[in-house]
């Protein structure tokens, strides 16, 4: 098959890229730059440039490749979040899952593409109330923290406008791994070990993790196995802060991290951190095992943060996101 990725050289897309190529696809990859381009074909794939939020330029990529399958994991995450200012960091993926969602839609349908799969994200984007774990039934969360709002509606754009098309999205639980800030030498996880992260209140925010290489391995899937819909892709134990986060500080060999009010907390990371950290809810992974065929290598973050923050655990080619 002909297969199209929409930022090649990304956290997902990189892996996507040799992920492809070894089971015989015909890869395009795309890149904002020349350089990106190169590691694209250092990894067996096609690079061309392409602006995620210029229509022309989309348009000519996706006709050029006339893929099979296109693949949208087009971002500009850098890893460093401002939860005050989580809507400005946001700002330019925002458009890309909007307006980039938009053009890229538009140009698989003029270029006959039958297979869709679109990068989303589940975490602090469920309700927070009801049950613990939610479901892709389940509604995002109708009353977000201002300062995420337009993140929130952004993401949901996406999925919209996904299923509109008849394609699949995928919401990725909360990345860690080789080249994550929450894997060896990430931000996050420099923070841990530097006691930085506290438990806020009581803890009892549920999250959700994802280790990167499984996010490809269900994307890979989700190329070629199940219906139009929307599917979680996570563990198998999501997790209260209370709990996750005391084990990765002993697995990296910090000493346990301190417990702070959520007033205290509120001022350093504002009302979205303190909502994440204290009553954000987890995801079920059970549809995309089901209908995608797909289980994560990592079954649980305990077994992911004992073996697989490292460099050695990537097992395609992560040097593409560098």
């Amino acid at each position: 098959m002909r297969i199209f990725i929409a930022g090649g050289t990304g956290a997902v897309g990189s892996r996507l890229v040799p992920l492809f190529v070894a089971a015989g696809h015909e890869v395009t990859g795309t890149s904002r730059t020349a350089e990106g381009v190169a590691r694209i074909a250092a990894a067996g794939g096609r690079g061309v440039v392409m602006d995620g939020r210029d229509a022309a330029s989309v348009r000519r990529a996706v006709l050029d490749a006339a893929p099979d399958v296109l693949v949208h994991q087009v971002t500009a995450l850098s890893g460093h979040f401002d939860f005050k200012r989580f809507d400005e960091t946001f700002a330019v993926t925002n458009e890309l899952r909007t307006r980039g969602t938009d053009a890229l839609l538009a140009a698989a349908k003029e270029a006959g593409t039958g297979r869709i799969v679109v990068q989303s994200y589940t975490g602090w984007t469920n309700e927070h109330a009801g049950s613990a774990v939610k479901t892709e039934a389940d509604p995002l969360d109708p009353n977000p923290v201002p300062a995420a709002g337009n993140t929130l509606a952004a993401i949901a754009y996406a999925e919209r406008a996904t299923l509109d098309a008849g394609g699949l999205a995928l919401r990725f639980g909360n990345f860690y791994g080789p080249g994550q800030s929450l894997g060896e030498g990430g931000e996050m996880l420099e923070s841990v070990r530097r006691r930085q992260v506290p438990i806020v209140g009581g803890g009892r925010g549920i999250w959700s993790f994802c280790h990167i290489d499984d996010a490809a391995a269900a994307t890979v899937a989700a190329a070629t196995r199940g219906a139009a819909g929307i599917y979680n892709i996570v563990d198998d134990e999501p997790a209260a802060v209370s709990e996750w986060l005391p084990e990765l500080a002993r697995v990296v060999g910090a000493k346990s991290p301190t417990r702070v009010p959520a007033w205290v907390a509120r001022m350093a990371i504002g009302e979205f951190g303190v909502a994440w950290m204290t009553t954000g809810r987890g995801s079920s992974n059970a549809k995309a095992k089901a209908e995608l065929g797909w289980a994560p290598r990592y079954a649980t973050w305990r077994e992911g943060f004992r073996s697989g923050l490292g460099v050695g655990a990537a097992h395609t080619a992560s040097s593409l996101a560098k």
